[in-house]
């Protein structure tokens, strides 16, 4: 290991060659320290050993059955309230024709929304069912643990009674978004409506049980402390150890522009704390393969830097992705293969395209006469 400047770093890398597992007070620490780059060498170093080279990128859509929801929280530019003029209410029929238009092109659709007062289960199942008839090969992965939970709610069901359903109905993984910050003191500033993070975790431990893979999330850059982030990350691997469910953490860098909680927040996320962020989950994460420096949040470059910070992935093309934007991301959204292809190389690292089980697509290796390997 390289020299770092903080001696707490020195410690940290010592457990990590180690093999030893990073404590809460060490997440702290990460968080705390000034030595950016010393911190990068070692998060650089856990990814190297443990996932290697390859830096993983899909071709995917996103879309969005509504934005009206129940729960209109704070950090949220998305929602409208039932009757607003923005207000937005698909059917099944029109998403899964939208779905048949790229089956071509895209390997997975990836389906989030409000939490809708009246949309019980049947709507959803009707959903996946229609899009699975258009376009058999696209893998599903929808609904956030709220949102299933919300479903459970309004239909009378239980939790595993909504996934079982829906995964007949052709639901075949699991976004992580809905997680915010697990700090109940945070959640009551930020979402107070929005159910407990007990609940949320309990959602996924019990898609987990019954085969279905997710992702996890983590919002942060608002009004949360770094030992809020730690506890989160901590969380999530003790979910890991139980269950092994997890595909890939996704840090979501807080957005600032059109939400209540942006005139709570001074400064919101910088380029520093969304490196730490992904440092310090590579470290912390030590059960998780992926970690995701999320091109649709941060920004290409700082995707790039991220690289060498502890990720392995970053996103998707993501077109028409919708809810970031509208909270001020100004990232370009629909990107070809060769873009990413180019951007991954660029920083030094092997792309490889995948599905949503991170099941190999195609590889691009390395070859300094070819300019690019795939289509747009």
């Amino acid at each position: 290991m390289k020299a770092v400047r903080d001696p707490r770093l020195e410690q940290v890398a010592e457990k990590v060659e180690n093999g030893d597992r990073l404590t809460r007070e060490d997440g702290v620490a990460l968080y705390e320290t000034d030595d950016l780059l010393g911190l990068g060498r070692i998060a650089d170093e856990a990814r190297r050993e443990r996932v290697g080279e390859e830096v993983y990128f899909s071709v995917n859509k996103k879309l969005y059955h509504t934005n009206v929801c129940a729960l209109d929280c704070d950090f949220c530019a998305f929602y409208e309230n039932p009757g607003d003029e923005d207000a937005e209410e698909r059917t099944p029929e029109a998403m899964a024709e939208e779905v048949a238009e790229y089956a071509d092109v895209i390997s997975s659709v990836h389906i989030v929304g409000g939490q809708h007062p009246a949309w019980q289960i049947g709507y959803f199942e009707d959903l996946f069912s229609a899009i699975k008839r258009e376009a058999p090969d696209v893998h599903i992965k929808a609904l956030t643990a709220s949102e299933i939970a919300w479903i459970a709610k309004l239909s009378e069901l239980t939790v595993e009674e909504v996934l079982r359903r829906l995964n007949d109905a052709g639901l075949d993984s699991m976004p992580g978004g809905g997680a915010e910050i697990f700090a109940e003191e945070v959640r009551e500033e930020i979402c107070p409506k929005k159910d407990s993070a007990d609940r949320w975790l309990d959602v996924h431990r019990t898609a987990h049980s019954l085969g279905l893979n997710t992702n996890a999330t983590m919002l942060y850059g608002h009004v949360e402390e770094a030992e809020h982030r730690v506890d989160h990350l901590l969380r999530l691997r003790d979910l890991q150890d139980e269950t092994g469910g997890f595909r890939c953490f996704i840090p979501l860098s807080y957005q600032m522009d059109n939400n209540e909680l942006g005139d709570r927040v001074e400064h919101g996320a910088t380029g520093r704390l969304d490196l730490k962020t992904i440092a310090v989950a590579r470290l912390l994460l030590d059960n998780f393969r992926g970690v995701r420096a999320y091109r649709m949040v941060i920004g290409e470059k700082l995707c790039q830097v991220g690289l060498d910070y502890g990720a392995n992935d970053v996103g998707g093309s993501l077109m028409e992705e919708r809810i970031q934007k509208k909270a001020g991301s100004g990232t370009r959204q629909d990107v070809g293969r060769s873009e990413m292809v180019h951007m991954v190389r660029d920083a030094g690292r092997v792309p490889v395209e995948r599905d949503e089980m991170y099941g190999v697509v195609e590889r691009f290796d390395r070859n300094e006469n070819e300019t690019a390997t795939a289509d747009d």
